[in-house]
């Protein structure tokens, strides 16, 4: 099972989104168990300040260290991992998403603890001693990072085993083999004088897969050229050229064919 606290200051910023859909259902199945806190409910000081200025000056205002101090010890077990939602972290992509859901696909509980940065993000030291890993979800700005840690949990959830109706649905999204997901399509087969491509209506299964393939590459290589390079480099026996196969001999040659000499 994955369990996973969120210290916030927007405790239904995560809790509503991550009740409804595949994670609600994923949640009432106990395949993983998502708790949201408010940050707030640490701080020791009447006004239940998380934030103060900046030392040396300097805009806006920064997370303060002793309730998340307090929060996260009182959290955290022995196999806990701390992910921190920054934009100075590693930008996440399905690889990270792979690596977190590890434990669990391997039959293994995890447990983690998303701290979700606001204002000028955290004090140092939070991040010097408590934290294991920083995430980001992109080279932009958000409001806050409990959006942030919304995806990240999303995106682990569906690889947990169970989570999804079909197994092979995580296997065959984009990003699953390195490359966007080719186009897809469904009834009716002709719409509004656009078909369905023949190949699909073909019941050759060989040469939907190679036709999927293909569009996938075309379709990685014009949206995100540096996971098609990527992917040419890890794969060059696909643009080797194809040897042609060589025809058998047909049986009349063997029938015309002379008896040899003794």
């Amino acid at each position: 099972m994955l369990q996973i606290d969120v210290l916030t200051l927007f405790p239904e910023l995560i809790s509503t989104p991550l009740s409804q859909s595949i994670m609600g259902r994923a949640a009432d199945k106990g395949i993983i168990e998502v708790r949201a806190h408010q940050l707030r409910d640490w701080a020791t000081d009447k006004h239940r300040r998380t934030d103060d200025y900046l030392c040396g000056g300097g805009q806006g205002m920064l997370m303060k260290c002793e309730p998340l101090f307090a929060a996260i010890e009182e959290l955290r077990r022995e196999n806990t991992r701390v992910i921190l939602m920054t934009p100075q972290g590693r930008v996440f992509a399905q690889p990270v998403a792979e690596e977190l859901a590890a434990p669990c696909v391997q039959g293994e509980d995890a447990h983690y603890i998303f701290v979700c940065g606001h204002y000028e993000g955290v004090d140092q030291r939070v991040i010097d001693t408590l934290v294991d890993m920083e995430l980001s979800i992109g080279d932009y700005i958000l409001t806050n990072g409990a959006i942030a840690a919304v995806v990240v949990i999303d995106a682990v959830a569906r690889l947990l085993p169970g989570a999804l109706g079909d197994a092979r649905s995580s296997e065959e999204e984009s990003f699953a083999n390195g490359l966007l997901e080719a186009p897809a399509y469904t009834k009716p087969n002709v719409f509004r004088g656009m078909p369905v491509p023949e190949v699909f209506l073909s019941g050759n299964h060989k040469a939907i897969a190679e036709w999927k393939l293909e569009h996938a590459l075309q379709r990685t290589r014009t949206n995100r050229p540096d996971l098609y390079e990527a992917w040419a480099a890890a794969h060059p026996e696909h643009f080797a050229p194809k040897k042609k196969k060589k025809k058998p001999t047909p049986l009349t040659h063997y029938k015309n064919r002379k008896p040899a000499e003794e």
